[in-house]
């Protein structure tokens, strides 16, 4: 029984360690609006592990979920995010415009999305403009320390690391010169890779520090092709506009549980 019992916990270990997450990319977007409370819930229900989320800071200090600089393309209005208020904001229609099904979908706050979140799935903040003082206080009120990943610049990496260490950040590779620099001052948890720096050369960089690898697929890398390609080449995460078809890719390869 003790023989049996050891066996199965080395087997959840051997598990754990070969998973790789699946990043549902501005939550399920292709069937949904993006950055939307129907996105993410299909993200859960797709098995993904994160949700990808785009943040900025409105003209009176408000946190909300916004990739692009102007609400133009997602939603009803005009305008810069960082120009308009959140009244303003709040009153934008962020479905209509993807689909009539789908009017009256708010534009959420960073709130929103970690209170969503908290319990259901992790949250992979791509902080698009937001203090690093901003960031750390939403994320402690939910208590989501530990379920987080940051994905900006150096300098609010440096913030986060000075406020809130136990806070995953996550630098972009770029090049070997640039991954060899912020690794010893920032000791990231995770690295993350696109098109341009998924490269052997800073890979192995990566691997060398013993850290995570997740890779950006949206668009046309975002391919059974491809993801095959990332798992061979140490991917422990890939964000994706196919959060089922990943899960479903990787569970084959018993890499998702």
């Amino acid at each position: 029984m003790r023989f049996l019992l050891l066996a199965l916990i080395s087997i959840a270990s051997s598990l754990a360690q070969n998973s790789v997450v699946v990043i549902s990319h501005r939550g399920e977007h292709l069937r949904h609006p993006e950055n939307t409370l129907p996105a993410w819930r299909a993200a859960v229900e797709a098995g993904a592990d994160f949700i990808e989320i785009d943040v900025r800071t409105t003209s009176d200090g408000k946190l909300v979920i916004m990739h692009d600089s102007t609400v133009d393309r997602t939603t009803d209005g005009h305008g810069e995010v960082a120009a308009l208020s959140f009244a303003e904001i709040r009153k934008l229609d962020a479905g209509a415009k993807f689909d009539p099904g789908f009017k009256g979908t708010p534009v959420p706050t960073f709130d929103e999305a970690m209170e969503f979140a908290r319990g259901r799935i992790g949250v992979y903040i791509d902080a698009k403009r937001i203090s690093a003082a901003d960031l750390v206080a939403v994320v402690r009120r939910y208590g989501m320390e530990d379920r987080v990943v940051v994905y900006g610049s150096l300098n609010l990496h440096r913030g986060i690391r000075t406020l809130e260490p136990r806070i995953r950040i996550m630098p972009e590779a770029v090049s070997v010169e640039v991954s060899n620099k912020f690794i010893p001052e920032l000791k990231p948890a995770v690295i993350a890779f696109d098109a341009r720096d998924f490269r052997d050369e800073i890979l192995a960089v990566a691997r060398e520090a013993k850290v995570g690898i997740y890779v950006d697929r949206p668009g046309p890398a975002d391919t059974p092709e491809f993801w095959e390609d990332a798992v061979r080449r140490g991917a422990t995460g890939i964000q994706t506009d196919h959060p089922a078809e990943v899960v479903q890719f990787l569970r084959a390869r018993k890499l998702h549980q």
